[in-house]
């Protein structure tokens, strides 16, 4: 990997493209180089995973109406398939992006990476399918254009913060995808390297979709994200430019909403903090792209931080018998943990019995506790208004705080594969002064975990969530089709989409579209 220093440049400093960030990321994609077995069978499995979860959230709310809107803009010639909808019905790409999109995102139950930022990186794969179908490309340029579009947006989760400035993660997985799409349909370094500028210039969004009263658009916004790269990468197909430099330029990206420039510049105050640089990690001319290698999926559907806190309650429950016999619980663990799902928050949404699903899944508080009582976590079953209400679930629910731990947090942030973790040390205080303590670091499925996810794993994810919703039929062939994504000839992807049966699709209120 080689690493690019990234700072804000003065207009009058004229920046030659060829040090601008985006004609890198660019040349990326542009690059010829093969991808390597491993990482074309783990592709396939996020692939596998992607159609998993959204099967399984096809009939949720959000979900429908993104496809009643994609629906509206249906495409007999050059169009992309919709997940739950028959192959034959296909609609303009950035819609089956943005449906699709919804759907995969919908429950929070697949790939994760987490670095300087958050990502989840399987979001890049609605987009460069539907262009891939649109397109007529083979499943090997879908496994090229993939391939690139998790090295680019895990190489910009590994150096760029915007969590920090509370702006929402899709900026970086905008850019990941047009550059993904470029390689797809092998554009040339121009097309992509205006794409991708584009892409990041549209997409910035802020975190209050995860802060709060969380919403639908929690699972709109990277399916959102996955459509304005379609678009991106259209308009600079047909010769449209981008604004530029996007990332270094004086008034820019970097410059204004992350950080850049100094607050004196900013804002005017006597006080002056030296500029940030960043310094982003890319693959050398003829480096294979790896990143996907180094993501994770998610066993339970909840937010990733708390998925080997689940699997530590799962494991802690043992020899209680009476919930009520807790004085208090206290979750040790890293800052992002704390002030994202955790007490930290301070989001009293994160405490509320009748708060969103989503709300419920961004609380550790909750999760640990239902985790605790049940000893299993379910899509479904594990965030019903019913479960929620239970009120000794609640009585305990109350009884959990979360404290930052430097050490967790420095684990969180760790270089080191070997001692990176999620998770965090629990310390369960019972009325009669007993303590029962235990930690773990990252969740069982994880590359390091106890039980590694595999390829089983994944088509065992794939039946479970899926079962009851399509046929055994439909099921198995579809595994068979995603397991020899590379034999897939020009105009075949249609077969990487999963049909319900005929009139067991919700519909959509009306719309505009």
């Amino acid at each position: 990997m080689q690493m690019h220093p990234v700072k804000v440049h003065p207009s009058k400093a004229l920046l030659k493209r060829e040090d601008q960030l985006a004609w890198k990321i660019a040349g990326v994609a542009t690059d010829k180089v093969p991808v390597e077995k491993e990482v074309a069978a783990m592709i396939i499995n996020r692939i596998i995973d992607n159609a998993a979860v959204a099967i399984a959230a096809i009939n949720r709310r959000p979900v429908v109406s993104a496809r009643g809107m994609a629906l509206g803009h249906r495409k007999k010639e050059g169009g992309a398939t919709v997940f739950g909808v028959a192959s034959g019905t296909t609609v303009s790409p950035e819609w089956a992006a943005w449906a699709n999109g919804t759907a995969v995102r919908e429950l929070d139950m697949h790939d994760t990476f987490l670095a300087a930022d958050y990502s989840h990186p399987g979001d890049n794969i609605p987009p460069v399918l539907a262009v891939a179908q649109a397109m007529g490309r083979s499943g090997r340029d879908l496994i090229r254009g993939l391939a690139t579009a998790y090295e680019i947006h895990i190489d910009l989760v590994r150096a760029i913060c915007l969590h920090e400035h509370k702006v929402d993660h899709i900026a970086h997985l905008c850019p990941a995808a047009a550059a993904g799409i470029g390689t797809l349909l092998g554009l040339k370094q121009e097309v992509i390297f205006q794409a991708v500028q584009q892409a990041l210039h549209t997409s910035i969004s802020f975190r209050q979709s995860r802060k709060g009263e969380i919403s639908s658009w929690k699972a709109y916004a990277p399916a959102h994200a996955g459509k304005l790269a379609v678009e991106a990468v259209d308009r600079c197909m047909r010769g449209e430019g981008a604004p530029s430099p996007i990332y270094e330029g004086e008034d820019s990206v970097i410059a204004w909403v992350l950080a850049g420039r100094t607050q004196a510049e900013k804002f005017g105050r006597n006080t002056v903090y030296d500029p940030v640089y960043y310094n982003v990690p890319l693959p050398a001319p003829g480096e294979p792209k790896r990143a996907i290698l180094d993501s994770y999926t998610k066993e339970h559907s909840a937010e990733y931080q708390s998925q080997a806190l689940i699997d530590l309650a799962f494991r802690m429950r043992e020899g209680i018998t009476d919930w009520d016999s807790i004085e208090k619980i206290t979750i040790h663990t890293s800052h992002h943990t704390h002030y994202v799902i955790g007490t930290g928050a301070n989001d009293p949404q994160k405490m509320d019995p009748k708060a969103s699903r989503e709300t419920l899944d961004h609380s550790i508080m909750y999760i640990f506790a239902v985790a605790l009582q049940d000893g299993f976590w379910h899509h479904v079953e594990s965030y019903t208004p019913k479960r929620a209400s239970r009120p000794d679930t609640v009585r305990l629910w109350n009884k959990i705080e979360t404290r930052e731990d430097p050490a967790w947090t420095e684990r969180y942030h760790s270089k080191d594969p070997d001692t990176l973790a999620f998770g965090g040390r629990v310390e369960i205080l019972f009325k009669d002064g007993t303590t029962k303590v235990d930690e773990l670091g990252v969740a069982n499925a994880h590359p390091r975990g106890a039980k590694p996810f595999g390829r089983a794993d994944y088509i065992r994810k794939f039946r479970t969530l899926t079962e009851g919703i399509i046929t055994t039929r439909e099921a198995n062939r579809f595994i068979e089709a995603a397991e020899n994504v590379l034999s897939l000839k020009a105009g075949e992807l249609s077969a990487l989409n999963v049909a319900l049966p005929k009139g067991t699709l919700a519909e959509s209120k009306p719309g505009i579209f």
